[in-house]
């Protein structure tokens, strides 16, 4: 073949793949996942995660401008950010397996038991064995009715100190610090459950003390699991430890674990002594002690590592997020008067003012429903879902996404949807009887899903709304409550675990039901 010939069906071969492409029907498969501009070498976007705002907020500005699914890269990984229900329902319907692990983490290592804790382990047998004990025999209906008493007396405790500190205030009212009398109150109810001690607040006054450490601790834990640390996306720096969040987080579990293990050895003696005779299971520890035989061995953990890494996990969860949306309730009611008044007319209308309202009271109060409802749409427990990881390549929203990409859904935007509620920024409770009268709070309405969704959707949202809901009606119907020199309450959010309010909640409480109510509790 001479050259002419040669070039000639070499032109003739482009031509013709060229035309095969333009004929051939494309792939619809997309790949430039949006991202924003000022990705630096070796640590991507992580500059922009930096300063005092919270990530939620930081991650929706970002939304704003590059939509509601965008990719970060933080140091070594990739992180898909979801905004919007339709993805956020695609990660957690048709994507939910493929994205039901957790990303390995430096606070799950170096606090967690090395993700012996069931939130971070990876997906896999340990997990689904410790969130079924979990499900099934600590957060159970059956579990929490047979252990109600614990609740309603630790609320009759709290009514009890708020009472006495308004009536030694001048005219019978007095300024109270309602957040920290809310945490101690959830300290108290979540520390029994688990292992039948009662601590906080006015029980003890020695510092140093074993519940003064162990409750401090945990403070510590809440936050430092709620910061973002660098070593977490350039892992070969974990050793320089440049924030010194690191060293935090081995003295926060140490001091952790010693107070838990002498929990856990006082369970495991009086099991000792009961061995052969009738064995009780009067809290949490117990029940898991008697679930799981003494050489278990699941995944690598033992069963004292479960026991106790099960048991610091409830105590981060149960106590802090319960405590955090009573406060995020009252500051809302507190700034809308309008609304408070119409929840404690609900309340008299109800239940009256001759006796406390009951749990049983709670399925007939409507708006106290709704107004829980508005302020987990408004301060979900936790903003940003945990960070999930693709076990295989998938597609979300038409994507490619290949193995290894980590996922976040941001909820505190997602439920801040203009296109899926009316006036979005603003206090209306009055949605959930209207337009989002059908909607619910466990996960299946992807618009409104506070507690997340799908395989690690939180297990403890029974107890939760329990304790949620009757706290804040025996709040609204036992006291006046009104901000200090009648201003608003801030709403400013803090860092941490939760979405703590930044600034403690003061009020001035006085009491309006008879002195009869308040005196037996």
């Amino acid at each position: 073949m001479d050259l002419y010939t040669y070039l000639q069906s070499i032109v003739s071969l482009l031509m013709f793949l060229y035309l095969f492409s333009k004929l051939t029907p494309k792939n619809p498969k997309k790949t430039c996942i949006p991202q924003p501009s000022g990705s630096l070498p070796l640590i991507g976007h992580l500059h922009l995660l930096s300063g005092k705002q919270t990530v939620c907020k930081q991650l929706a500005a970002m939304a704003d401008k590059h939509g509601p699914l965008f990719s970060l890269k933080l140091g070594t990984h990739r992180v898909l950010v979801v905004s919007s229900w339709e993805i956020a329902k695609d990660c957690f319907t048709t994507n939910d397996l493929t994205l039901a692990t957790r990303a390995n983490t430096v606070g799950g290592r170096h606090m967690g038991y090395n993700n012996a804790i069931f939130a971070l382990a990876p997906y896999g047998e340990y997990w689904r064995d410790v969130r079924k004990m979990v499900t099934v025999e600590l957060l159970s209906s059956h579990r929490l009715e047979k252990l109600k008493h614990v609740r309603f007396s630790e609320m009759d405790s709290l009514m009890k100190e708020l009472y006495g500190l308004s009536r030694n205030g001048a005219e019978n009212r007095a300024r109270v610090n309602i957040s920290e009398a809310l945490e101690q109150f959830t300290f108290n109810t979540i520390i029994r459950l688990l292992v039948g001690k009662r601590f906080s607040g006015r029980d003890y006054t020695e510092v140093n003390s074993e519940p003064w450490r162990y409750e401090k601790a945990i403070k510590q834990a809440i936050y430092l699991f709620g910061i973002f640390l660098v070593a977490d996306a350039l892992p070969y720096l974990e050793r320089l430890d440049i924030q010194g969040h690191i060293r935090s987080m081995k003295r926060t579990a140490k001091e952790i674990d010693s107070v838990i293990s002498v929990w856990l050895e006082e369970h495991l003696e009086r099991k000792r002594k009961t061995q052969g005779g009738s064995e009780t299971e009067s809290d949490f520890m117990d029940v898991m002690l008697s679930h799981l035989p003494e050489e278990a061995l699941i995944s690598g953990h033992t069963r004292d590592t479960i026991v106790k890494a099960t048991t610091m996990i409830l105590t981060l969860t149960g106590g802090e997020s319960t405590s955090v949306t009573i406060t995020w309730v009252l500051s809302l009611l507190l700034n809308h008067p309008d609304v408070l008044k119409a929840a404690r007319e609900e309340l008299d209308r109800q239940v009256g003012k001759e006796r406390w309202v009951q749990e049983s009271d709670i399925k007939n109060l409507k708006y106290l429903q709704a107004i829980v409802k508005e302020t987990l749409r408004l301060y979900p427990p936790g903003p940003l879902t945990g960070i999930r990881e693709a076990t295989k390549d998938c597609r979300i929203a038409g994507y490619d996404v290949p193995k290894g990409t980590r996922l976040i859904v941001n909820l505190w935007k997602l439920q801040r949807d203009p296109r899926v509620w009316e006036n979005a920024e603003l206090f209306q409770p009055e949605r959930f009887m209207t337009t989002h009268g059908d909607v619910d709070v466990r996960g299946q309405n992807f618009e409104y899903m506070p507690f997340s969704s799908g395989r690690r959707g939180c297990p403890g949202i029974t107890f939760g709304l329990q304790v949620v809901h009757l706290t804040v009606a025996k709040l609204i119907q036992g006291f006046e409550i009104r901000a200090i020199d009648g201003m608003g309450v801030d709403l400013e959010e803090g860092l941490g675990l939760a979405l703590p309010k930044l600034n403690p909640l003061e009020v001035v409480l006085s009491s309006r039901l008879g002195s009869q109510l308040y005196e037996p509790l």
